[in-house]
């Protein structure tokens, strides 16, 4: 055979080799691009609660509220109430169970962290460290003690005070010190819009709190639920009540707590309904007033550790700094340090203080005026 037969039977084969990987490739190219157009073209499934089970048809709640009962496929079969499942947007017939039975996702409206803040970071408060050590720390590090002694440690403490005073930070330093995971969800956010969704997230933030075990659950703004109840009121206070009822039921319930502890925290005692400080739930009312003279010089001292000071007369500045809180020390001695990085100074004088303090109580007296006449 001669060489240009040879030749030309090897560009033949070698050819057809790159049509054939070719038209692999153009038909993979189509199937995908076809899968693709068919995602488009299919209709979005609706998540929805299973309220009652009525044979093979189901009534279920969609998020906007509004009820139906419609059918179920049989992968469906084995669903009860209070689970959750996918419906066609159509006919709402049910697709399939949700296998989670969670209506929220409970880390949206929570923080959660494992605090680093130890006891030697807050000053002036020793008597109220005391005392959550006491009823937090204690039960947890030492469980062993309360089952020899016969007792069942307090469920929870209740901090009130004005603002600013190291409410939070001595609930974020007890959970360091017990290694406790912080759950830390704000009275406002367990408010929900339809009924009874606001208590169903406070079960789901307690069932959270069982998992993460041993762990602290702060509420702040307690009194955003947990005001007075009163006989007549909105579907909105209604609803509230309800809210409030249900965090009174995981506190006190037939469920243990175990190592879940529960710290309220509020600026409003007064208006906290009785039945959330009553004996077996937060019963242990702590008070975080605004510092006292020994106590400014510990939050000062704390504040300035890392700072290089110049010559500062202390009496002068705790007599300025009467009656401010905690966060508002912490305020003046970071003022105090842009005065300085102003002046491209490294030491931070004593008159960057004083001017600090003026900036700091100026800017709260006319916060007051603007709560007062708008």
């Amino acid at each position: 055979m001669a060489q240009e037969d040879v030749d030309k039977i090897f560009y033949n084969y070698s050819n057809n080799e790159a049509l054939v990987e070719e038209n692999r490739f153009l038909k993979e190219t189509i199937e995908n691009m076809q899968k693709e157009l068919q995602r488009y073209k299919s209709t979005p499934l609706i998540a929805c609660e299973v309220k009652e089970l009525h044979g093979e048809q189901v009534l279920v709640r969609l998020p906007n509220g509004n009820e139906f009962l419609v059918e179920k496929s049989p992968e469906c079969k084995d669903i009860n109430a209070g689970e959750y499942a996918l419906a066609e947007q159509k006919n709402l017939t049910l697709i399939k169970k949700i296998p989670s039975n969670k209506r929220f996702d409970v880390e949206k409206f929570v923080i959660i962290e494992k605090p680093k803040i130890s006891w030697n970071k807050i000053g002036g408060l020793k008597q109220q460290e005391q005392e959550i050590k006491e009823v937090i720390e204690l039960p947890l590090k030492n469980p062993k003690l309360f089952e020899k002694i016969g007792i069942d440690p307090p469920k929870g403490i209740l901090l009130h005070g004005p603002p600013g005073t190291g409410k939070t930070i001595l609930a974020k330093a007890v959970a360091a010190s017990t290694h406790s995971t912080f759950i830390e969800v704000v009275g406002s956010e367990l408010v929900q819009k339809f009924i009874g969704e606001g208590a169903k997230l406070v079960k789901e933030i307690f069932e959270l709190a069982r998992e993460k075990a041993p762990s602290i659950i702060f509420i702040d703004e307690l009194d955003a639920i947990g005001a007075t109840r009163v006989d007549i009121g909105t579907s909105g206070e209604r609803e509230v009540q309800r809210t409030f009822m249900q965090l009174l039921s995981e506190i006190d319930g037939f469920s243990p707590l175990g190592n879940v502890k529960i710290i309220g925290c509020t600026n409003r005692k007064d208006i906290l309904d009785t039945a959330i400080t009553r004996p077996g739930r937060l019963d242990r009312l702590i008070e975080v007033p605004l510092p006292n003279e020994e106590a400014i010089k510990e939050i000062f001292k704390i504040h300035t550790a890392k700072m290089s000071l110049g010559k500062i007369d202390m009496t002068l500045l705790v007599e300025k700094m009467k009656e401010l809180s905690g966060a508002e020390i912490k305020s003046i001695v970071t003022e105090a340090g842009y005065f300085a990085i102003r002046d491209k100074r490294n030491k931070i004088k004593e008159k960057d203080f004083l001017k600090a303090i003026e900036k700091v109580k100026q800017e709260e007296e006319d916060e007051s005026y603007k709560k007062i006449f708008g």
